[in-house]
């Protein structure tokens, strides 16, 4: 029996000397976040209470604020070609990185509804934003959007859900696991956000773009974290933010394959909408059809 304890024993080391070692290999975050490298790269940053947060805001200081919300992993610059195109129509645009994401700072916390509401929030209030501000999501920046708004409503005037995230579903096993998956396959990652498209191949620079984001430190566990914390119940959810009787535009690629389009049915079951189903698009219809959505946003953030 001792001897059989003894070999599972050594089996139970080799076996998570053996695992380290992989990690270790294919573990893509090196780096720290510093001063240094932030200075060299664009957009402005700000120091809130859970961290300092990238950001860059444009437009005339007299024009309606919007505040571009990016999805899951993808930082900021998904809003580029949109960012600018509602600048030059007199928005004053703010974008920024989530905590975990691009530039912004990845602090060792929950990475749940609280911490993402409260960075908004505080970004808002510390950037002066005159408020009411509106807000356009797309993925898990709808979901963001929704629940801001539900939880401060009298500082929202208008809502745009883009292909919002809608299924929430937790994994059944333990969130190590998946921190070591996500260690071990981050190209997997990296190439997973070609899906978004339904024509990639137009997008040659998309991952090369995502994968700097990936060698900082704590990336991989803000996801992870996410994934797990971040409680959304979407009906739920578009219930309490019909309750707040706020414009809300619904714009959803008809070819999404991240998040279908059948769910735009389910969310305008209980949430009143302006409604924008765009075709021959994805998940990121303002991406791959922006004379369809630029001019849609514009028109519904006038009106």
């Amino acid at each position: 029996m001792k001897k059989f304890l003894w070999l599972i024993t050594i089996l139970l080391i080799f076996g998570a000397a053996a695992a380290f070692i992989i990690y270790d290999h294919y573990n893509v975050e090196k780096k720290e976040l510093t001063y240094e490298l932030r200075k060299n790269t664009n957009g402005s940053y700000i120091e809130l209470n859970n961290g300092v947060t990238h950001y860059e805001l444009d437009g005339p200081d007299t024009g309606k604020v919007v505040v571009l919300i990016h999805g899951f992993s993808v930082p900021y610059y998904i809003w580029n070609g949109t960012y600018e195109y509602l600048t030059e129509h007199g928005f004053r645009v703010l974008r920024y990185d989530q905590f975990g994401r691009g530039f912004s700072d990845r602090p060792n916390v929950t990475y749940n509804k609280q911490l993402y509401l409260g960075q908004l929030n505080e970004l808002i209030d510390k950037l002066h934003l005159k408020k009411p501000v509106s807000l356009v999501g797309v993925s898990f920046g709808g979901e963001i959007a929704t629940d801001f708004t539900a939880a401060y409503p009298d500082a929202v005037n208008k809502v745009v859900l883009i292909d919002p995230g809608y299924v929430d579903s937790k994994p059944n096993y333990p969130s190590f696991v998946m921190d070591f998956y996500e260690a071990t396959h981050a190209e997997e990652r990296a190439l997973g956000q070609m899906s978004d498209f339904k024509y990639p191949a137009r997008h040659p620079s998309w991952v090369e773009q995502y994968q700097p984001q990936m060698e900082y430190k704590g990336f991989r566990r803000a996801l992870v974290s996410t994934i797990y914390n971040y409680n959304y119940k979407a009906r739920e959810a578009n219930t309490a933010l019909n309750g707040k009787h706020k414009p809300v535009l619904l714009i959803w690629g008809k070819e999404d394959n991240t998040v279908p389009f059948r769910y735009s049915d389910s969310v305008r079951s209980v949430l009143k909408t302006e409604f924008l189903p765009v075709t021959d698009a994805g998940h990121l219809p303002f991406i791959e059809q922006p004379d369809v959505v630029n001019p849609a946003l514009v028109t519904f953030l006038k009106k």
